[in-house]
């Protein structure tokens, strides 16, 4: 007999009436494709692992949801609803709005065999946003040789603290206040986080 996550039986339990029915045939399904599958919660939704997670289902309000975590590789650009709200089948509000059993099963095999295979999607590289130094902060960099020099041998993650902790001030004194800080502590040699750094 399968493994059973009891925290899923609760989730199931706790559901609205209208969402207990697909949960659990969504997860029967899940089993029936991959009999090895191991079920936890991520996200506060429950999750199906197989050489990693696999897929996953939810119930909100209104509509409950299935998600396969390499879709990608499943559907291609063909995902069924793609688009319509979370997962690859839409919102789904009864079990008339749910693949056939046999295809849900036909899918999981699918998504159990891409983990299984250590198939990965590939993902576009992340955009890094340009770190704009405000003219005040330049200014001020300036006028400091110790802070200056402090502050062009940081990595672009520990500038950008400095940077946002400056810009994200709401009001003027709050950012006079905090700039001759920042001053002060990279005239010190100091990162923006520099009180956590030995903790």
């Amino acid at each position: 007999m399968p493994k059973r996550d009891p925290r899923i039986d609760a989730y199931i339990e706790k559901s609205a009436a209208f969402a207990q029915p697909i949960l659990k045939r969504f997860r029967d399904a899940v089993h029936k494709g991959c009999p090895d599958v191991e079920e936890s919660i991520k996200w506060g939704m429950p999750a199906f692992l197989h050489h990693g997670l696999m897929c996953g289902m939810a119930a909100f309000k209104a509509h409950c949801a299935f998600n396969f975590w390499k879709y990608k590789l499943l559907f291609g650009d063909d995902a069924p609803f793609a688009g319509e709200g979370m997962g690859q089948f839409g919102k789904i509000v009864s079990i008339e709005d749910m693949p056939s059993e046999k295809q849900l099963v036909g899918y999981v095999k699918k998504a159990a065999e891409l983990n299984a295979t250590g198939a990965k999607v590939e993902r576009p590289p992340a955009r890094k946003r340009a770190l704009t130094i405000p003219t005040d902060f330049s200014a001020a960099l300036k006028q400091n040789k110790r802070a200056l020099a402090t502050f062009e041998k940081f990595p672009p993650s520990h500038k950008r603290e400095y940077v946002d902790w400056i810009t994200e001030a709401k009001r003027d004194e709050t950012r006079t206040k905090r700039l001759a800080q920042a001053i002060e502590w990279m005239a010190e040699g100091k990162a923006r986080n520099w009180k956590y750094e030995n903790c």
